[in-house]
């Protein structure tokens, strides 16, 4: 059994970027598991740092889109929302071109909180970043999507 409450379906989990830095960035959710999520993001002028690397707040949008949007997967969205409350990242290794790849694991699955795990892999396979991700779970009336 798996840690999802919501369908999985890729065409709608991407249909949520549709007008938002997830889109801006080239982001897209490309696999999802029994309890992980994957998705990509391209490395080019759109998230590169002048020095024409991957730019750190790139990986980390792209860990924050990964483990947020498998966070609220796993509740009832009538019920509870999940919103960012921590993230750290370390970054291990440039990236100049290609595409990178995130993946989210939970770590934590609490009535109140989650931890997820997100490794960003370039195409060769190597660690380019390695976050952390602590969502709170709060009640739906809190917010509302657009």
């Amino acid at each position: 059994m798996g840690l999802w409450k919501q369908p999985t379906n890729l065409d709608r989990l991407n249909g949520w970027s549709t007008d938002t830095m997830m889109e801006t960035l080239g982001i897209r959710i490309t696999a999802v598991g029994d309890d992980w999520l994957q998705g990509t993001m391209p490395v080019e002028r759109r998230t590169h740092q002048p020095y024409g690397l991957l730019h750190g707040g790139a990986s980390v949008a792209l860990a924050e889109t990964l483990g947020s949007l498998a966070a609220m997967l796993t509740l009832d969205p009538e019920k509870e929302l999940a919103l960012g409350l921590d993230i750290n990242a370390n970054h291990v290794r440039g990236v100049r071109s290609g595409t990178v790849t995130g993946t989210a694991r939970m770590l934590h699955l609490g009535r109140t909180t989650q931890v997820w795990e997100i490794r960003i892999e370039s195409e060769d396979g190597a660690l380019v970043c390695i976050s952390r991700l602590t969502m709170a779970v709060v009640p739906a009336r809190t917010l509302s999507a657009r």
